[in-house]
């Protein structure tokens, strides 16, 4: 890893930017703003198809797009957060190496793991002592 910012491509930028920009109060007042301007607008047009038109293509065009700029970087994040977790994970002496890769596990998988999370919880609130974990990565998921 080289050190200083690493680089970014264009797309990564520009839809980290329109994510942070997105996610603004001004962004959402500006685009309430726009939607009641629309709607005053309407008598001087005569409430037609083609006023109709104009918002309802502008919102599904913005629409589309941002799915796609906000899936980007929700991956993006999703997949650094995985990273700083499985940092945490492995070098913790006290936690299981399985659970590393969890994202990868199917929702059978998962759901034994939460079960598990759950009755270590339950023990806890009820003052029992709570279900010894494996630890380590020695046992799989339900072993």
């Amino acid at each position: 890893m080289r050190s200083g910012r690493p680089s970014r491509s264009f797309f990564t930028r520009f839809a980290q930017w329109v994510a942070v920009q997105a996610g603004k109060p001004t962004t959402f007042a500006g685009a309430a703003a726009i939607i009641v301007l629309w709607a005053i607008s309407g008598p001087f047009f005569g409430f037609g198809d083609t006023w109709q038109l104009v918002i309802n293509t502008s919102t599904t065009i913005i629409t589309f797009l941002m799915v796609f700029v906000i899936q980007n970087s929700q991956n993006r994040d999703t997949a650094a957060l995985h990273i700083k977790l499985d940092e945490l994970i492995a070098k913790n002496d006290l936690t299981r190496n399985v659970l590393l890769d969890l994202e990868e596990l199917d929702d059978g998988a998962l759901e034994e793991i939460r079960g598990e999370y759950e009755q270590m919880a339950q023990a806890e609130r009820e003052g029992r002592a709570p279900v010894a974990a494996s630890r380590k990565g020695k046992a799989e998921p339900g072993g």
